[in-house]
C-alpha cells in the first residue's frame, strides 16, 4: 500500500553498480566491437573500460555487485534487479521525466501523483505524496519530476526534506487552538460558498484542499519531521551525523523518508543527487570524465543510509506492506568517453531493482549484451516497469486512466506489461 524510490539522478552507471560484465574485464582497453567510432552524447568514445571496483557474489543467490556499496550488496537476496531497462531519451531532464512519469516531454503526472489518484489518502492530515530531494538541490527538470499534469492538483507531490521544514506551521503568539479552529471553520463556509458559484472548478478546489491540509498540518507535520524523537541508536545507524555533510544530510532524509511511510504517506520519493551543475559529476552521478573519483565521492552518501533504511524498514514490519525502489534516468557506456576516465550516456540499458512487498527476492530480469552496452534479453519499458509496480499495489495498470483531452491517459501509455517472474 506504500512505494518509496529511491532515484539516483544524474544516469548512475549500471556497469559500476549492480551489471556484472565479467567481459568488460577480459577486454578492457580494445574497441568495442561494431562501434569503434562511436559518438554519443557528449562526443566520440575511447575503449572499453572495466570497472575500477571488483565485484563480488552476495547472498545465497549469489548474485554479482560491486564492491563500491557494500552494505546495499547485503539485500542481494531480497532484491529483484531489471537489468534490460532501456530509455527514449539520452539527455537528464527528459529521461527524468521518463522515469518519472513515463513521458519526456512536460504536462504528464508523476507516478506518485497517479498513485494519489489511485488509492487516495491513508492520512488526513499528511500529503499523499512527498518528494525529498536531494541538500544540494532538485534533480534534473525540477518539480516536474513530481507534478500532478492534467491530474486534479491535489495528487501532485509536496518537496519537503529534513533540512527544509516546512515552514509557517506554528500558531503565532497570542492566538489560542480554539480560535484558530473557530478561525478556520469560519473559512472553510467561506470556501465553499465561493467554491459552489464555481463549480467544476478544480483548481479552486485543489487550492482550498491544499489550505485545508496545510492546517491539519500544523498538528501532524511538526511530529513526523522531528527527528529528535528517533533514539541515538537509529541516528548512528543512518549516518545523521556523520563528518561528512552531504552524507549526514542524505541521511537525515532517508530517516524522514522512514517516518513519513509508517505515519501513512502512500509515496516518497528519495532523491539521491541534484541537477547538473558546471561541473560533470559534482552534484550528481554523471560521471563523464573521473569515473572513480565522483562515485568515491557520491557511492558513500547513498550507502549507508540507504541500506539503514531498509533494515528499519524490515525490522518495523514496513516491508510488509512497502515496495521499495531503486532507479535512475538511464545507464552509461561501457567504453570511456575519448580523453577521460569518464562515461557517457547511455539510454539503450540500465538497470532498477525492487525490494519488498509481493517482490521475490534474489532474482534477476532481462540482460544486457556481455559488454552493457545495450538491453538485448527480455528487455522492460519503463510501461512495463509501472505495470509492475501499479500490479503490487492491486491494481491494473489499464484501468487507472484518466479522460484529457479526448483521451483515456494512462501511466503506461498504451504500452506495458506486468514482468511477473519478479513477483512473489
Amino acid at each position: 500500500k506504500n512505494v518509496i524510490v529511491i532515484f539516483c539522478s544524474g544516469a548512475c552507471s549500471h556497469l559500476d553498480t549492480f551489471d556484472y560484465k565479467p567481459e568488460l574485464i577480459k577486454h578492457h582497453g580494445q574497441p568495442l566491437p561494431g562501434e569503434e567510432e562511436m559518438v554519443s552524447f557528449q562526443g566520440k568514445n575511447g575503449n572499453l573500460m572495466q570497472s575500477p571496483w571488483a565485484f563480488q557474489r552476495r547472498g545465497q543467490c549469489g548474485k554479482h555487485l560491486s564492491s563500491l556499496l557494500p552494505e546495499l550488496g547485503e539485500f542481494a537476496d531480497e532484491m529483484a534487479f531489471v537489468h534490460s531497462m532501456h530509455s527514449k531519451s539520452n539527455t537528464h531532464g527528459p529521461g527524468c521525466l521518463f522515469m518519472n512519469t513515463g513521458f519526456v516531454q512536460e504536462g504528464f503526472p508523476s507516478a506518485g501523483s497517479w498513485m494519489s489518484y489511485a488509492l487516495g489518502r491513508e492520512n488526513d492530515n499528511l500529503p499523499t505524496y512527498v518528494a525529498i530531494p536531494d541538500v544540494r538541490g532538485e534533480p534534473p527538470n525540477g518539480k516536474a519530476n513530481w507534478n500532478s499534469g492534467f491530474l486534479p492538483a491535489q495528487h501532485q507531490g509536496v518537496s519537503i526534506n529534513a533540512a527544509n521544514p516546512i515552514r509557517n506551521l506554528k500558531l503565532p503568539a497570542g492566538i489560542s487552538l480554539e480560535k484558530e479552529e473557530a478561525s478556520r471553520e469560519f473559512l472553510r463556509m467561506l470556501n465553499r460558498k465561493h467554491l459552489a458559484e464555481r463549480a467544476g472548478d478544480s483548481e479552486l478546489a485543489a487550492r482550498m484542499a491544499s489550505y485545508e491540509l496545510a492546517a491539519r498540518m500544523q498538528l501532524a507535520a511538526p511530529e513526523v519531521s522531528d527527528l529528535a524523537r528517533e533514539s541515538r541508536s537509529t541516528h548512528r545507524a543512518y549516518g545523521t551525523d556523520d563528518s561528512n555533510a552531504l552524507k549526514a544530510a542524505y541521511a537525515r532524509n532517508c530517516l524522514l523518508a522512514r517516518r513519513f511511510l509508517e505515519h501513512g504517506v502512500r509515496y516518497v520519493t528519495l532523491y539521491c543527487g541534484s541537477r547538473a551543475s558546471g561541473v560533470d559529476g559534482l552534484m550528481n552521478w554523471d560521471a563523464h570524465k573521473t569515473l572513480k573519483s565522483d562515485y568515491e565521492r557520491h557511492a558513500p552518501i547513498l550507502d549507508q543510509p540507504t541500506a539503514a533504511l531498509l533494515r528499519d524498514l524490515k525490522q518495523r514490519g514496513l516491508l510488509d506492506d512497502t515496495l521499495v525502489i531503486w532507479t535512475t534516468e538511464f545507464g552509461r557506456m561501457p567504453t570511456h568517453q575519448a580523453g577521460t576516465v569518464g562515461r557517457d550516456h547511455n539510454p539503450d540499458a540500465f538497470t532498477t531493482w525492487m525490494l519488498g512487498a509481493g517482490v521475490k527476492g534474489g532474482v534477476s530480469y532481462g540482460s544486457t549484451d556481455p559488454f552493457g552496452r545495450r538491453a538485448v534479453n527480455d528487455k522492460a519499458t519503463v510501461w512495463d516497469f509501472y505495470a509492475t509496480v501499479l500490479h503490487l499495489l492491486g491494481l491494473d495498470h489499464e484501468s487507472v486512466s484518466f479522460y484529457h483531452n479526448g483521451i483515456d491517459r494512462r501511466l503506461t501509455d498504451v504500452h506495458g506489461y506486468v514482468i511477473d517472474s519478479i513477483l512473489a
